[in-house]
């Protein structure tokens, strides 16, 4: 819970109980933002923060205790805080990032051992992408590797987007056959 101590400046202009109306704000509208944020994020474990912020924006907001329709008011802060997650998140790249797991935990690990079975790895996944045919490789690679769209795929080899899904599912079969075969 917010408390006056972490925003001294609550509702400066208003001759109420800072405070007291904090307090109200948060009994009432904690569990009803953190079920609204539940239904419309993924990630989980951001809904705390997201609620947090909704406090935040309207302690910061002059005059609250004077809005009239304050359940409105509320969950319209909670939806530009969820559009302004979703622009911060897309100017980041946010879906391009990989989670960091036990099983891709960057290594200062170069021992000749290890370059070797990378260097070994590496070569089997670019002979399993040479045994593809051209235009599922080319597929392939303009979509891993170039970062293009289907649709852009399919506008620039002149094929439908159901066909590059098809040569992109064609693709990952193969390579994870021939990957799984050399382990």
């Amino acid at each position: 819970m917010l408390t006056t101590r972490e925003c001294p400046n609550v509702f400066p202009a208003s001759g109420g109980d800072g405070a007291a109306f904090l307090a109200d704000l948060d009994r009432r509208y904690r569990v009803p933002l953190i079920r609204y944020f539940g239904k419309r994020i993924r990630e989980s474990y951001d809904v705390d923060d997201l609620v947090q912020e909704v406090f935040i924006r309207l302690v910061r907001q002059a005059g609250m205790e004077s809005v009239q329709q304050i359940d409105s008011y509320v969950f319209r802060t909670a939806a530009n805080v969820i559009r302004d997650r979703a622009r911060r998140q897309a100017a980041r790249h946010h879906r391009e990032h990989d989670e960091l797991s036990e099983k891709n935990l960057p290594t200062n690990d170069l021992s000749p051992e290890r370059v070797l079975l990378g260097t070994e790895q590496l070569a089997r996944a670019v002979a399993a992408l040479e045994e593809l045919p051209e235009n599922t490789r080319r597929v392939f690679v303009l979509r891993r590797y170039e970062g293009m769209r289907h649709e852009e795929i399919a506008a620039h080899l002149e094929i439908s987007v159901s066909g590059v899904r098809f040569h992109m599912e064609k693709a990952k079969a193969h390579l994870a056959r021939r990957l799984e075969q050399a382990q």
